[in-house]
């Protein structure tokens, strides 16, 4: 921590602390609340170093949508225009995967805050993306996130390729059939 408060100075404090919070499904947000309660509690980092609660914002529109692309993400554009304009000294987020499942919008995001002299926090620590080793991590971490996205969208679609290969991939009847109770397909007997 002691590392953290000397990248911190009087004109990072004079500006906001950004607390961006995202989940990629409304099912998530609704089934895995202990994923979103860390992301919370890391207001407390920024109390921590130095942020008054009052100047900490919160922004949560973007729970329930996925971190692929900007498109649609209310709460990600309101991040980079306050970033973009000077008022956030700190972004804060509890992995990158949470601000950027995208390396363009992630890098993008790094540019504008290595530019506006605003420093990033997630849960590993708290880096400055203006000098080189911050950037360089940052930069790995986030091209981490998008190969992680890839990865568990190649394994989803192979288990979904493995199981029509076997012939246990349920898909949608259409009108008058349905799935027996040991998954066969029969007639629908509802007339």
């Amino acid at each position: 921590m002691t590392a953290d408060l000397q990248k911190v100075n009087a004109g990072h404090l004079k500006r906001n602390a950004y607390l961006y919070i995202r989940q990629s499904t409304p099912r998530q947000v609704l089934e895995n609340v202990e994923s979103t309660k860390p992301q919370y509690a890391l207001r407390q980092r920024a109390v921590a170093l130095g942020w008054p609660a009052e100047r900490i914002v919160v922004i949560d529109t973007d729970l329930g949508h996925s971190g692929t692309s900007m498109v649609d993400r209310e709460g990600f554009q309101k991040l980079v225009a306050e970033v973009g304009v000077g008022h956030a000294g700190l972004v804060i987020g509890l992995e990158v995967s949470r601000l950027a499942r995208n390396s363009s919008d992630w890098h993008r995001l790094l540019e504008i805050c290595a530019l506006t002299g605003t420093l990033i926090l997630d849960e590993d620590g708290l880096y400055d993306p203006a000098p080189f080793n911050d950037r360089l991590l940052l930069g790995l971490k986030g091209t981490m996130s998008e190969a992680e996205l890839h990865a568990m969208q190649a394994r989803m679609r192979g288990g979904l390729l493995s199981k029509a290969r076997r012939g246990e991939l349920p898909v949608p009847l259409p009108v008058g059939f349905l799935y027996s109770a040991e998954g066969q397909v029969m007639l629908d007997p509802d007339q």
